[in-house]
């Protein structure tokens, strides 16, 4: 699911015509999949260079103008523009913004046609994300992405990378103070399916435990990156006291705008 129409169609009138750079990150790149867990209301593009983002919005809002589409800003600052775009009484957000192009990954292309972050990108982000707010949108994601895309204390262990503020530990120290929510917070998501608060606090709490395991097994020498099995061609959390080339796994560092492990052509499913 889940995009909804709407966005589907504003993203495809948008990538057809933009000429600046940018890509779909946030919620609702995360969940684009069909057995995503919840529709995000907004769409954010973000920008590697600040001053692309100004360029990306006035070039978006031409094009969306032009179509007949209403756009309303909400919010305009130096490297961030927020807007409700909207069409025959349908509408979504839309967000503009810079973010770092420090990233493990090259970006992928949407079914639309437009640049996305790859999923395990997203999930960094998601985990860097969820330890600076907390908010059930986020609590949620992160879900989605620990059982989906890669577990919690591998996604911890890479996410220092882009925010070098963070140690495993700090940063997981951040995340345990998270996941505290009631059902009626729950209840206001836009979800695809029930939600069984109860269930996701055991799946968390299990979550934490086996993530302080994790980054406590791992070498200081390793920290900030991602574990790739070129047989799977895909990304794993090793097993601890065995070496990696034992586990047929290598290290995969991130870099300026990503880069693919080797061998090439990594395509990595959502689900296990």
């Amino acid at each position: 699911m889940p995009l909804t129409g709407f966005q589907h169609e504003v993203l495809s009138l948008l990538a057809a015509a933009r000429t600046t750079d940018g890509y779909v990150a946030g919620g609702a790149a995360l969940h684009t999949h069909e057995r995503s867990v919840r529709i995000s209301r907004a769409l954010d593009f973000f920008h590697d260079a600040l001053e692309e983002v100004g360029a990306a919005f006035d070039e978006d809002r031409a094009v969306l103008i032009e179509a007949g589409y209403s756009l309303q800003v909400l919010m305009s600052q130096p490297g961030y523009v927020r807007a409700l775009v909207g069409r025959e009484g349908r509408r979504t957000q839309i967000d503009w913004a810079h973010d770092s192009g420090w990233r493990f990954l090259p970006t992928v292309r949407t079914p639309d046609g437009f640049p996305v972050l790859h999923d395990v990108d997203l999930a960094v982000n998601k985990t860097l994300t969820l330890a600076g707010r907390d908010e059930p949108r986020d609590f949620v994601d992160m879900l989605y992405a620990h059982e989906r895309i890669l577990v919690l204390g591998a996604l911890v262990w890479a996410a220092v990378a882009k925010d070098p503020g963070f140690t495993p530990f700090s940063l997981l120290a951040q995340l345990k103070r998270r996941g505290r929510h009631r059902h009626e917070e729950i209840e206001r998501l836009d979800l695809t399916q029930p939600f069984d608060l109860a269930g996701a606090k055991s799946i968390w709490l299990a979550a934490l435990s086996d993530a302080e395991t994790f980054v406590r097994s791992r070498p200081a020498d390793e920290v900030g990156c991602l574990y790739y099995s070129p047989s799977q061609d895909r990304f794993l959390a090793p097993l601890p006291d065995t070496p990696l080339e034992d586990q047929g796994l290598v290290t995969h560092f991130a870099q300026t705008g990503g880069v693919l492990p080797q061998p090439a052509g990594l395509e990595i499913e959502r689900s296990r």
